[in-house]
């Protein structure tokens, strides 16, 4: 999907176990609905965030989700590779997982190894975050049966020891990933986003990081936490589809109001960053 397509193919993933919110998920034709399992080492990782968290989903959860997810892909974020992948990996894909997501690798043996394991089962999606995987992104994306590139904002911006996520998603290093997963023919995408029209309490404004997704022509994203922030399951259509129209509008419109945006997107995230103490 490039700047002037409709936004039809922009895949939303959101990670819950709550029946209610599963429901309308499925019925507002999100593409992929499912949990996160990631544990191993992420408390030590992200204590340093604003806002960490720390998934309690369970692989027994997806015998609660598997019925009711029906046309969305059954999703199942992954611990990084260790001695029980592949229980993770036979365990999710019993369970009725479609879609699965392998988070802080490093070197390609690792990629091809979470590739080997699902044997074609499944969509096998990538989480960059670390500074290996960085450095050895060419090799990475070279490997076939990569699904999709998505970076991981936090821990990225952690190991690049800036201020805040929202900095890595500002600056030309995103433009840098973006550029070679499109060189290498594999979808990119990065973060979450969170409805454009209730943006109190957000620390820079949704639209402008939508304005951002249409810039590096991403095609996905996860529906963040502050998305469900004070929403019933009710009004989640509603929101749901704003945030669609959101990004088809910063598909569409020409590049210079994009252009604008995205330079305003910049200056919010450089104001947010000055505030910030310097991490540790």
């Amino acid at each position: 999907m490039r700047p002037g397509e409709p936004a039809s193919d922009f895949k939303l993933t959101l990670l819950s176990r709550d029946p209610a919110w599963i429901i309308q998920g499925e019925q507002c034709g999100l593409e992929r609905i499912g949990i996160d399992i990631e544990g191993l080492g992420k408390s030590g990782r992200q204590r340093a965030l604003h806002d960490p968290w720390i998934s309690d989903h369970r692989l027994e959860d997806l015998t609660v989700l598997a019925p009711l997810v029906r046309h969305a892909r059954l999703f199942v974020r992954l611990n990084p590779i260790h001695p029980a992948t592949s229980v993770e990996i036979e365990g999710a894909i019993a369970g009725g997982a479609r879609s699965l997501m392998l988070p802080q690798f490093s070197e390609p043996q690792e990629v091809e190894q979470f590739i080997r394991l699902v044997g074609g089962r499944a969509e096998c999606l990538l989480l960059l975050e670390t500074l290996g995987a960085l450095a050895r992104i060419d090799d990475i994306l070279a490997i076939r049966g990569i699904d999709e590139l998505m970076v991981g904002l936090n821990d990225l911006s952690l190991s690049l020891r800036l201020r805040h996520p929202l900095e890595l998603a500002a600056s030309p290093l995103l433009d840098f990933i973006a550029g070679r997963a499109r060189s290498a023919g594999v979808p990119f995408g990065f973060g979450g986003v969170a409805d454009p029209s209730r943006g109190s309490g957000l620390p820079v404004p949704a639209d402008l990081l939508l304005a951002r997704y249409a810039e590096l022509d991403a095609r996905s994203a996860w529906l963040s936490r502050s998305f469900f922030r004070d929403l019933a399951p009710a009004n989640f259509p509603a929101s749901l589809a704003t945030l669609r129209q959101r990004l088809i509008h910063w598909r569409t419109c020409d590049s210079e109001e994009r252009s604008l945006a995205t330079g305003r997107f910049r200056a919010a995230v450089r104001a947010l960053v000055h505030a910030e103490a310097p991490r540790p």
